[in-house]
């Protein structure tokens, strides 16, 4: 049985973690952590200061700012972490990769198994087709509560094909600054905001009289805590260092 902190346990993404969890009969969640007044049967803590229960893995769904906590509790106590918050800082991630030297943690931009093998096929995509003289072009969708844009998603998409082609590309994010013709190494990346899309990500090669598109629709946001369950699983009992869910899915 893997016991599991759930930091983040009152918000939309903890509740279907918890449902989750609670489906799965080699895994429960022995605490939760929120600064709201959650009631849950299992005991929850406004802090990760305040946390006094060992568990075997975390689970963070929570927001940028209760991160650096976050991490500081799962050195210190040595329990390994799935960081499921985007949104994160450059010094946030210099934190995230400090805290790796000494406790296992698992970061991902999104923890979809299927956005996952996106990110692999449009690395050979980008390797195939930009030589060939393709645009490369991100469209993202998401509901009108997300705060943070373009999606940490849409950043991790864009990584993944800059690292396919030497990490040369730059990152347009707003074309309406300058009245220019496309340059050939940027990476366009559009984000659209309204009613309860769960997530959508397209990511366009468009070429001389052809395009070809890989397209991500999540229907729910189940398919998010799936993956984090999936995840926690794999990093129980982990040594230290830094995850991603690469490392899950192989």
């Amino acid at each position: 049985m893997i016991d599991i902190i759930l930091n983040g346990c009152g918000g939309k993404m903890g509740k279907v973690v918890e449902s989750i969890v609670n489906s799965d009969e080699n895994c429960r969640i022995a605490a939760g952590i929120d600064p709201g007044d959650v009631k849950a049967e299992y005991p929850v803590f406004k802090s990760p200061e305040e946390c006094t229960v060992k568990a075997d893995v975390i689970i963070d769904f929570s927001t940028a700012s209760a991160v650096p906590g976050l991490l500081d509790f799962s050195a210190k106590s040595k329990t390994p972490v799935v960081l499921c918050t985007t949104g994160l800082s450059d010094e946030m991630i210099k934190n995230v990769e400090k805290a790796s030297k000494q406790v296992a943690v698992l970061k991902s931009a999104n923890m979809s198994v299927g956005i996952n093998l996106i990110l692999s096929l449009v690395q050979k995509a980008a390797d195939i087709l930009f030589d060939s003289g393709f645009d490369i072009e991100i469209i993202e969708k998401h509901h009108n509560q997300k705060i943070d844009a373009p999606s940490g998603t849409a950043i991790a998409i864009a990584d993944s094909i800059n690292g396919a082609l030497g990490n040369k590309m730059e990152y347009i994010y707003d074309r309406s600054k300058t009245r220019e013709k496309r340059a050939r190494n940027e990476i366009g990346m559009h984000a659209v905001r309204g009613g309860t899309i769960v997530g959508e990500h397209d990511v366009i090669f468009a070429g001389k009289d052809e395009i070809i598109t890989l397209s991500h629709t999540a229907m729910s946001k189940e398919i998010f805590a799936v993956g984090a369950v999936k995840a926690a699983k794999f990093l129980a009992g982990k040594g230290a260092g830094l995850y991603s869910m690469k490392d899950v899915m192989e």
